[in-house]
């Protein structure tokens, strides 16, 4: 059984991170998702031992994947602790195998933001760790990822328009969370996939951080989680940027008319509005980018890669009629005088 610890350096720790970055407020309807893992089961005991001081209403919730044949046992397992905790629990189980690692992060999110929205809860809290945020950053710039996906676990973001997703624990290890679980007797569950080495996160956390670690910066971790740090403040301004140039380009100068019928042959129809080039030749490359990447995502079917946003780029300051090689979807993004539209390739 699991036993109190009292008050540890971990704890005087989290709750300190919880006062200065506002994650948790007092008396929040928090729904925590439980894996059975230790960073998920430390998480969820921190802030049951914190509860007292916050008032916080807590619950556990879990996704099912389905992959193993021990999913359901798994499931039971974290009922059983949410029972001992006396705490409400919600499972979701995946009817359809989500088939990659992607999948089944994106359909863990969904449905997670679901259940708090059907129960009430206004965040999802899980315990990504500062291990968690080091490998994602690895994973993503050998994928080719910019400042975005380099910084992609932050602390909070909003899940939808009513929940807000946070990671306590971003300043916190897996090797501390490890040890809490032993110090607590907290019995966690063995998920067989985590030995699995045909999952490219695995590979990093078993093979690739060790590596690092021995051959070029024992601390490597930290030093990741601080960059993904570094880089989330930056985006977290060009994003402020970009928002401040799109809200002129909705007034005073910005509000330019779209081209004229008489003077320019329409783009093949679109509801998609059009790009004004002279207002994207004033800013910065990296703004260019963003809001290119921006505009490219509503039409889209797949979220625009580096080569899809260059092609758009690229015809800032192309001649007119110029145009891009078709986008997925089968879209061509064409200059039009001063203006960057999408036609279909069927209608050129």
């Amino acid at each position: 059984m699991p036993r109190d610890p009292g008050w540890t350096p971990l704890h005087a720790r989290v709750q300190r991170t919880l006062k200065e970055r506002s994650l948790l407020p007092p008396q929040a309807r928090s729904l925590v998702a439980v894996s059975g893992g230790q960073d998920s089961l430390c998480l969820m005991r921190l802030l049951l031992d914190l509860q007292p001081k916050w008032g916080w209403e807590l619950a556990i919730a879990h996704c099912n994947h389905g992959w193993r044949s021990d999913s359901t046992a798994n499931a039971e397992f974290i009922q059983q602790y949410a029972a001992t905790w006396n705490l409400p629990f919600y499972c979701a189980t995946a009817i359809d195998l989500p088939p990659t690692e992607a999948a089944a992060r994106q359909w863990r999110y969904q449905v997670l933001a679901e259940m708090a929205e059907a129960q009430g809860y206004a965040i999802v809290v899980t315990g990504h760790t500062l291990s968690d945020r080091a490998e994602t950053l690895l994973y993503n710039l050998l994928r080719g990822s910019g400042a975005d996906g380099l910084q992609a676990l932050t602390w909070q973001r909003p899940l939808t328009d009513t929940v807000q997703l946070v990671r306590p624990l971003l300043d916190i290890r897996r090797s501390e969370t490890g040890e809490f679980c032993q110090n607590t007797n907290l019995t966690i569950w063995e998920d067989s996939t985590n030995q699995n080495l045909d999952y490219a996160r695995n590979r990093i956390r078993q093979e690739l951080i060790p590596y690092l670690q021995t051959h070029f910066n024992p601390q490597v971790e930290q030093a990741l989680a601080q960059t993904a740090e570094l880089l989330a403040a930056d985006v977290a301004y060009l994003e402020e940027v970009v928002r401040e140039v799109e809200g002129e380009r909705g007034k005073g100068k910005g509000e330019r008319e779209k081209p004229d019928p008489s003077t320019h042959p329409p783009i093949h129809p679109s509801t998609h509005p059009p790009l004004n080039r002279t207002e994207l030749q004033e800013v910065p490359l990296a703004i260019q980018r963003r809001i290119v990447r921006r505009w490219l995502q509503e039409v889209l079917p797949t979220a625009p890669g580096f080569e899809q946003i260059e092609k758009v780029v690229k015809l800032i300051d192309a001649p007119n009629r110029s145009q891009s090689d078709p986008l997925p979807g089968g879209a061509i993004a064409q200059v039009e005088g001063d203006w960057i539209g999408l036609c279909h390739h069927g209608a050129l």
